[in-house]
């Protein structure tokens, strides 16, 4: 690894201004995990490294306005897993912070740095999407939002302007009824980065019918279905949450795995084919939405306070 000069700004501004004036030379920091690696590897060769994580706000989770969450960017993703109103309310993204990795790694690796490598595998990025969360970033200007889906412009990239650097993400208030599931497959079942993930969110109330039945039963209210690793960045399957939302019998549930399979564009490389890919989104697609429907059939007679089903 090549030698570089570790910077740790005191302000938002000075953090600004520095990755503003080195330009590709020099890079946010905040777990390391993926820079140190690419640095060891030769791929990037900064001559700075601004440390962000001890900027105000970086590393907290706090309540925020109108019921909203603010988690800082540089909050680790068992920091984020953990916390109990990550938990209680917006389960969806704790499984997937919990899903990255080893725990030993997990201690390390951030949130913000999982948006920030707009890797169109990021585990958190699919239940960001369904979740709707709204990016806070400050640059040179000062500060502005972005909603996740204008995030990630590609792979690799983000919406991030020169000098700008991802400070927090805010979610909205999620009512205590909503569930989530997220599954995600790999080459090894810990551990490994996602070959195709899938998350399900549902925002609502469910009606409890026979979900095993072939009957019609009632609309699953505002679902949402997000994809990871079959795209140039993560999805919303949209024709798919339609469908759902119109119909929630097994039947139903099917024609919505299938047309989340065909709002995936996968490519096939040296993890999976294109074709595999594809076919797993519906089966992760089903398996979801059944985890949360009989997650919803089992509070009836066991109310629960997670926000998730497991």
């Amino acid at each position: 690894m090549q030698p570089f000069d570790y910077i740790i700004p005191k302000t938002h501004a000075e953090a600004s201004a520095l990755l503003a004036a080195g330009g590709g030379a020099v890079r946010p920091f905040m777990g390391g995990t993926d820079f140190l690696i690419r640095a060891r590897g030769g791929f990037i060769k900064p001559q700075g490294v601004v440390d962000l994580k001890g900027l105000p706000g970086m590393r907290e989770i706090w309540p925020g306005g109108d019921g909203w969450l603010v988690i800082g960017a540089a909050c680790t993703m068992n920091q984020v897993a953990a916390h109990p109103l990550v938990r209680a309310n917006y389960n969806l993204l704790a499984q997937a912070c919990e899903s990255v990795a080893s725990y030993q790694l997990r201690n390390r690796a951030t949130v913000g740095g999982n948006c920030c490598n707009a890797s169109p595998a990021a585990d958190t990025a699919p239940a960001l999407y369904c979740l709707e969360a709204v990016a806070e970033v400050h640059g040179p200007d000062g500060g502005r939002r972005i909603p996740i889906a204008q995030f990630f412009i590609g792979p690799g990239k983000t919406a991030l302007r020169p000098g700008e650097f991802l400070t927090a993400l805010h979610l909205p208030p999620a009512p205590p009824t909503a569930r989530g599931a997220f599954n995600k497959l790999g080459r090894t079942k810990l551990g490994d980065i996602s070959t195709v993930s899938v998350a399900v969110w549902v925002n609502g109330v469910l009606g409890i019918g026979d979900w095993g039945s072939s009957n019609p039963q009632s609309p699953i209210p505002n679902p949402r279905i997000a994809l990871g690793a079959v795209g140039p960045t993560p999805l919303r399957a949209t024709e798919a949450e339609a469908a759902l939302a119109e119909d929630g019998s097994p039947e139903g549930i099917r024609r919505a795995a299938e047309l989340a399979a065909a709002a995936s564009r996968p490519i096939d490389d040296i993890r999976a084919s294109a074709a595999y890919r594809r076919a797993m989104v519906a089966v992760l697609t089903r398996r979801g939405i059944e985890a949360i429907l009989a997650a919803a059939s089992s509070s009836v007679l066991r109310p629960s306070s997670a926000g998730g089903a497991a």
